[in-house]
């Protein structure tokens, strides 16, 4: 019990000690361009305390080093910032595995960084720099350089772990915001046209990069274009039915929601597949029509998140969210409206081509439970983010920026978004 204590002892002093701005570590990638204090890359060094001792000999650490993965994986959950992930990081490779080992990204206790970067009407300017900014160590902040590929302007596709996805007419090309690792996929098929007049709005990896079941997919509103990470070309096969509006990763499996609302099952391999989801809808449910929903994976719940419009005479028009479950218990599965999200706080943009995520017990890093996050300020606020409580009225300015008509939902018309950086997933496949 004693050597317990002291080893929670220990593992508390290392995280306080990881609070305190400290200058960027040696093994911080250079295309960072930071110039605040940094929630650095960690050491690539073996190390065994957050200060940067590389000494093997020190007292403890191989007791450290020695620790259960199960253990391990236990005070991975217990970690409340991704400043404090990246301390867990940096003690020694075994802790680094261990992190990298961790079940699911859905499990943990953390919220995604918020990204400013230069978006305008769907296109995206490398010369401007970009802030990440962690919102549980608001104090710390990255600022990051764009992918530096030419043209300056490249149309932006979406954001997918951790790597923003860009086109700019021939090519793809994925920026990992936090490394700067910059991946350029082969020329698309031309056919005499580029990738803009393929028509092509959204892209997506299933899988993490280094997966070997990873692939980069496009979409147009015909078809789905397909590059196997590594290969030297592109497949692509017709979409037939409604183009799709948002895709999110659920227990294995990659569900859809088309611009109908109808819900899909998406399988890339071992061949293309589109199955329809049978879903019943809550009596008096009424969903899209002034804007399009969002999917959000929280915990083991498929979400559905709307904002539901209605006209005041005095205040003109006014917004709330609302928040659906599906529910698969029935036959067939039906969405169920959430009064509240319980001990439960998420995260979306206005893009459906950008991630949503979710976070537990968020009072934890100072935040609030049953609340929505999303990535713009808010007028009574310094914060570059707005947290609005489920049910409650939306506040008019945010309200105009999330008001989406369906040609809207696939351009960024803000200039921020949720992230969670590649190294996050870990070793998943």
């Amino acid at each position: 019990m004693a050597g317990g204590n002291r080893r929670r002892g220990r593992l508390r002093a290392r995280l306080a000690q990881a609070d305190e701005p400290s200058s960027p570590p040696e093994s911080a990638p250079a295309s960072l361009g930071i110039r605040e204090a940094v929630v650095g890359e960690e050491p690539s060094k073996k190390t065994c305390d957050a200060s940067g001792s590389t000494s093997s000999s020190s007292s403890g650490c191989h007791d450290w080093e020695d620790l259960l993965e199960n253990m391990l994986h236990q005070i991975v959950a217990l970690i409340s910032s991704f400043h404090d992930l990246l301390a867990f990081r940096g003690t020694c490779r075994s802790w680094r595995a261990a992190s990298s080992s961790f079940p699911s990204v859905y499990t943990f206790t953390f919220p995604p960084l918020h990204l400013e970067p230069d978006i305008r009407h769907g296109f995206f300017n490398y010369k401007t720099k970009m802030k990440l900014v962690d919102p549980s160590k608001r104090a710390l902040s990255l600022r990051v350089s764009g992918p530096l590929i030419n043209p300056c302007l490249m149309r932006y596709l979406g954001c997918s772990y951790g790597y923003l996805i860009f086109s700019d007419g021939e090519h793809c090309h994925l920026h990992d915001v936090y490394t700067g690792t910059k991946v350029k996929a082969p020329k698309l098929p031309s056919n005499g046209r580029s990738s803009i007049h393929y028509g092509i709005y959204c892209g997506l990896l299933v899988a993490q990069l280094t997966s070997p079941n990873s692939h980069l997919t496009l979409l147009s509103k015909t078809s789905i274009f397909q590059w196997q990470v590594g290969a030297n070309s592109w497949t692509e096969q017709p979409l037939v039915g409604e183009p799709i509006l948002q895709i999110v990763f659920f227990k294995g499996q990659m569900f859809a929601m088309d611009f109908l609302q109808r819900l899909h099952t998406i399988r890339i391999v071992p061949q293309l597949s589109i199955q329809e989801v049978a879903v019943v809808w809550e009596e008096g449910m009424i969903v899209g029509m002034y804007s399009k929903p969002w999917l959000v994976v929280c915990g083991d719940m498929l979400l559905l998140v709307d904002l539901a419009v209605s006209r005041d005479l005095r205040f003109g028009f006014l917004g709330t969210f609302r928040v659906f479950r599906l529910d698969f218990s029935y036959e067939p599965a039906k969405w169920m409206k959430m009064e509240k999200l319980d001990n439960w706080a998420l995260f979306l943009a206005n893009d459906r081509r950008t991630p949503t995520s979710s976070c537990m017990n968020p009072e934890r890093w100072g935040g609030k439970s049953n609340y929505i996050y999303v990535p713009m300020a808010s007028e009574d606020s310094d914060e570059p983010w707005t947290a609005i409580e489920v049910g409650q009225p939306v506040p008019k300015t945010t309200h105009h920026m999330l008001f989406s008509y369906s040609s809207t939902v696939h351009s960024s018309r803000g200039n921020s978004l949720w992230l969670l950086p590649s190294l996050v997933y870990g070793g998943q496949q």
